[in-house]
């Protein structure tokens, strides 16, 4: 079992939760870089929240 599907494990039925830290921690990386790497925290809260969000056998979302 990876890190990943361990993770997914623990926060199921916290979704919301898991979903309002990573946008405080994009907020407070961003604040803290005073938003040179904006894009690139953005693209890795996206994904990491779709990452979270999905099942391992579900297909990733285009």
């Amino acid at each position: 079992m990876s890190v990943l599907d361990k993770l997914k494990q623990m926060l199921k039925g916290h979704e919301e939760q898991a979903g309002r830290g990573i946008d405080k921690g994009d907020d407070i990386l961003d604040e803290r870089t005073q938003g040179r790497y904006s894009g690139q925290i953005d693209t890795a809260r996206d994904r990491l929240k779709e990452q979270l969000g999905r099942d391992e056998g579900d297909p990733p979302q285009a």
